[in-house]
């Protein structure tokens, strides 16, 4: 009776993976991992938007609180400032309603970005309707740095705080201006000095300035 032969040694049955299926595999990995951090950052921008939402209007009541203007364009004004707020929580309700679905959550971005640019011009309108003329130049600055810092903290991305500070500094500083306190050009200066200041502060204190995958998306 002819003797079994023996395998000398055990082949594996694993194919052997290519330099190229490596590089695809960690290709992979790297993009999934960065669709989870985008995630993750967009629904942390999600849950702090309501934050955002309440603070406008609280510091629209202070500012006609401490600006003597007339009351019936300082309640105009903070129409528009309700209207941001309102906004902010419709984008919200509609999409917390899939808090961790990476569409929804780019598409409640992309709809932030428009509020937040919207915002800024709403803010900025007070510096003719709620601030009265001969203001004191450090009110102006007040009135532009305060809520621009409050969304820098609160929203805590650097385009956040750009679409909003832009249209606000544009506009406070025309009305610097055109309703002069004495030395119009210099308050306007002093405007847009402080407003660059903040801008900068938010690009380094952004954890994420060093990647290219911003939070608040494209207006398109």
């Amino acid at each position: 009776m002819a003797a079994m032969p023996q395998l000398s040694s055990v082949e594996s049955v694993e194919p052997k993976r290519s330099p190229e299926f490596r590089a695809g595999a960690i290709t992979k990995l790297a993009r999934l991992h960065a669709e989870a951090e985008e995630t993750a950052r967009l629904a942390n921008l999600l849950g702090r938007s309501v934050h955002a939402a309440i603070a406008l209007p609280v510091l629209a009541v202070l500012t006609i609180g401490f600006a003597d203007g007339d009351v019936a364009r300082q309640l105009v004004w903070c129409g528009f400032v309700l209207a941001v707020s309102i906004a902010i929580a419709v984008a919200y309700a509609r999409a917390i309603r899939r808090p961790f679905e990476r569409d929804a959550l780019k598409e409640f971005a992309k709809d932030l970005s428009a509020i937040l640019l919207f915002s800024g011009f709403a803010w900025g309108a007070g510096a003719f309707l709620a601030l009265p003329a001969g203001s004191d130049p450090i009110a102006a600055v007040l009135f532009v740095a305060v809520p621009a810092i409050a969304m820098a903290a609160l929203l805590r991305e650097r385009e956040a705080v750009f679409l909003f500070l832009a249209p606000v500094a544009t506009l406070a500083s025309f009305a610097s201006v055109l309703r002069p306190t004495g030395s119009g050009a210099i308050d306007a200066g002093l405007v847009l000095l402080v407003s660059a200041a903040i801008a900068g502060g938010a690009v380094l204190a952004d954890p994420h300035r060093e990647r290219q995958m911003p939070a608040m998306l494209p207006l398109r």
